[in-house]
């Protein structure tokens, strides 16, 4: 399975994370995990997606710490896979993507086939982001700076570091 990019000599937190959920299918398999999706052939059902990319994407989940592959038969070996809270910590991104597509792309007449809503809420979830150190809110005109230190791994030398497989 060929790769569009190489993100291996970025210093980024950014890029390290595409590199690893920036691939296609995969945070839809992650959605698919928090709405309660555990077995194989219920994502490559509900995705359509292809039997080969489906197991790549999962044995790579598992390979980064984001979802623990559980046995649950034992003649044939099947296993369940369960989001880790490296995998549930993704939450965030996807309720930050669904906010995004939700304002920018779907409008109130042609809404998504689902909405997300908060525990038993029954408005449409709505999403903000708040910086955590000094409390204000970020919005469309806020400036984000980039501040280098001039240290920090390639990403290519963080995967060395730690183990990580590079496909």
């Amino acid at each position: 399975m060929g790769r569009s990019a190489d993100y291996s000599s970025e210093r980024c937190a950014i890029a390290a994370a595409v590199d690893i959920v920036g691939e296609p299918w995969t945070l839809l398999i992650v959605r698919n995990a928090f709405l309660g999706y555990k077995r194989f052939e219920q994502w490559q059902k509900s995705l359509g997606v292809a039997r080969n990319v489906l197991a790549a994407r999962l044995k790579r989940l598992v390979a980064l710490g984001l979802m623990e592959a559980v046995p649950y038969s034992e003649r044939p070996l099947r296993h369940e896979y369960v989001l880790t809270d490296k995998g549930r910590s993704l939450k965030g991104v996807l309720v930050a993507l669904y906010g995004w597509g939700r304002e920018h792309i779907y409008d109130d007449e042609d809404g998504p086939f689902f909405e997300l809503v908060h525990d038993d809420c029954t408005d449409r979830f709505i999403t903000t982001l708040k910086c955590e150190a000094c409390g204000e809110m970020i919005d469309d005109n806020s400036v984000l700076k980039a501040r280098e230190d001039g240290k920090g791994m390639t990403l290519a030398e963080l995967y060395e570091r730690k183990g990580i497989a590079v496909e």
